[in-house]
């Protein structure tokens, strides 16, 4: 047997046991000379019962009606080759989807010899085919069918590739007017001069997504605030081969939000409309009453004849109201953090122990008031206010608990982090903590407690202030103040005070009997003044301006100590302060003025820091020890 013949066996060998393809022959006129197993397998015919017949019967009734077999043989024969898919019938009756080739077998003389067949039934892979393309145009008529979005392809470079109704609508554009535009025609000029879309579409690439808010223009040039975001479309190969775009038309929901926020404002500034109205309602009603007694006193001196015992009851009532007057003063400045304080380095727990017999006696006989104390280091404060700041507490926790119930104060260290407590940076603090286990407060009355002159006393109780005037020396000495509170389980209140590392030294070196320039333009004020440096056993001159100050200095080389007010016409404090030390370098010079230290340095800046300054009203006292800071 030959070589051809061998090759030929192992040919005919390998077509027949293929089941995956119908392989097979048919002659010239398109009957079936050969079949092999694939065909057997999903076609349903032996080959004794299909060999011999005309390979039309695999077509439908409609097909053979319309000539569909004879023109397929017809293409093969004339082109070469004929391709198609369509129905086939099998031996059942039931159809499948085929992928069918023909070629044409001519011989010698290119005589038609016949025709090879192959058939691959691929009816699964048409439904799946069929299947996804149902599902993709179930989502086209969704993303067609969205009016609140538009939703829209862009190619690799921007370009306008597809457009839903939302994006009609939004936009208010068709399809045919967008299409293989650039995107960047719906920014404003301002946004594609800086590069916003090409920005866009690279952080979308680069990270995956870009979504952002902003200014769009519509199709008729009018502009909406619209919700972007932008996807990157990646193929199998993770090419990029797009983005899919959503944008959202959200103007009336941020002019929404605008109008919350210009309405909270609103709200806002009429409750701070509200608590200033309370606020100078209370100061009136207190300073009425502090004047009423000031007054009537003065009217009473005038016509009541000497009496001294008389005169010194009315004096005293008058320097009550007057002191009364500027503890007011003292505890609004202190909420306001603007009370001048002098501030010492101290020994909270001595402070304590100094004061705690004053503390006892706020306190009823039949309540408990426990004090305990550790160890907590030293705090920069001041100590006549830090000790009304405690007798405030002590009294508060006195009215909670009434005759009966326990009040303790305790002290203890902590470390804290950063933010720890209410914003405080990281370090250690003093804790002074007044608790009482009387009837507690409310949440909302917690969140109203440090207002100013707000209080839960009866009238004529209570002025508000108290809780006020210690957060603010708490404010000014670069701590905090907490409240702890529930109804029916007490009340604990903290002040947290940074420690000081260190305690500067203090000179108390008497300034001695020597000769005191007193300096303001008030009258009054300065022979009240003159008479309080006189008390002090200071030989006191005393000049109404600036002007009259430098001439008498110049007439007393031997003045020790300039008193001048700061505020005053022509030449003021901190310029006479200025050209008396030039004059004489030893002097010592102490400021005062009735404006908050705050506002003088905005107005006088570095050349205010120079000097020592007294704030009005000042007691005896407090000039004194100035008196010694100054020439120390």
């Amino acid at each position: 047997m030959s070589q051809s013949y061998l090759e030929a066996d192992r040919l005919n060998l390998f077509i027949s046991k293929v089941t995956d393809y119908a392989i097979y022959m048919l002659s010239a006129d398109g009957d079936v000379v050969s079949w092999n197993a694939g065909a057997e397998r999903f076609k349903g015919y032996t080959p004794d019962e299909i060999i011999g017949k005309h390979f039309s019967t695999f077509y439908t009734s409609e097909d053979r009606a319309r000539g569909v077999p004879h023109k397929a043989l017809y293409e093969a024969r004339t082109t070469g080759k004929f391709e198609d898919e369509g129905w086939r019938v099998r031996k059942d009756g039931s159809l499948f989807w085929a992928n069918v080739v023909i070629d044409p077998i001519f011989g010698a003389d290119d005589v038609l010899l016949g025709y090879t067949k192959i058939t691959r039934d691929i009816t699964e892979k048409r439904r799946t085919a069929e299947a996804l393309h149902a599902s993709e145009e179930r989502f086209r008529l969704l993303v067609q069918s969205v009016t609140d979005y538009a939703i829209y392809m862009l190619s690799p470079e921007g370009l306008i590739t597809n457009w839903n109704e939302g994006a009609r609508r939004i936009k208010r554009l068709d399809f045919d007017d967008v299409k293989g535009s650039h995107f960047s025609r719906f920014y404003t000029e301002e946004d594609k001069l800086k590069g916003i879309p090409a920005h866009a579409l690279l952080t979308a690439q680069r990270e995956g997504r870009y979504e952002t808010e902003g200014w769009r223009v519509r199709g008729d040039g009018t502009t909406f605030w619209a919700h972007v975001v932008i996807d990157p479309v990646f193929d199998s190969a993770r090419q990029l081969i797009g983005f899919a775009k959503i944008t959202r038309d959200i103007t009336e929901r941020r002019d929404a939000a605008l109008m919350l926020e210009r309405t909270r404002e609103a709200l806002q500034q009429s409750q701070k409309l509200e608590a200033i109205g309370k606020l100078t309602g209370g100061i009136a009603h207190d300073f009425n009453n502090l004047l009423n007694v000031i007054c009537s006193g003065i009217d009473l001196l005038r016509a009541t004849p000497l009496e001294p015992i008389k005169h010194r009851k009315i004096v005293d009532s008058m320097e009550r109201a007057a002191q009364r007057g500027a503890a007011l003063t003292g505890q609004l400045l202190a909420f306001a953090r603007q009370q001048p304080l002098t501030l010492e380095v101290l020994d909270i727990n001595n402070i304590i122990a100094s004061f705690e017999a004053v503390l006892r006696r706020a306190i009823p006989d039949s309540a408990s008031f426990v004090i305990k104390k550790s160890h907590v280091g030293r705090v920069q404060t001041d100590v006549s206010q830090f000790e009304s700041a405690l007798l405030n507490l002590v009294i508060n926790a006195r009215d909670a608990v009434g005759e009966d119930g326990l009040i303790s104060l305790e002290t203890c260290q902590a470390v804290l982090g950063e933010n720890e407590v209410d914003q405080l940076p990281a370090g250690t603090y003093a804790v002074i903590m007044v608790s009482d286990n009387g009837a507690g407060m409310a949440p909302e009355v917690v969140d109203r407690a440090l207002e100013p002159f707000f209080t839960t006393k009866a009238v004529g109780k209570g002025t508000g202030l108290g809780l006020s005037q210690v957060y603010g020396l708490t404010q000014q000495s670069g701590g905090r103040l907490l409240i702890k509170s529930a109804v029916g389980q007490g009340t604990s209140i903290s002040l947290y005070f940074p420690v000081q590392a260190t305690q500067p030294g203090m000179d108390t070196e008497a300034p001695g009997l020597d000769k005191a320039l007193v300096v303001d333009d008030q009258p009054d004020v300065l022979d009240m003044t003159v008479a309080l440096f006189q008390s002090l056993g200071y030989e006191a001159i005393a000049a109404n301006s600036g002007a009259e100050a430098m001439h008498l200095l110049r007439q007393h080389p031997d003045i020790k100590v300039l008193f001048t007010d700061v505020v005053m016409p022509d030449m003021n404090g901190v310029a006479l302060a200025q050209a008396a030390r030039q004059f004489a370098p030893e002097i010592n010079i102490l400021l005062t003025s009735g404006y908050m230290s705050g506002p003088l340095r905005e107005q006088f800046g570095d050349a205010l820091a120079q000097f020592e300054l007294i704030t009005k009203p000042y007691r005896l006292a407090d000039v004194a020890k100035r008196l010694r800071t100054a020439a120390a």
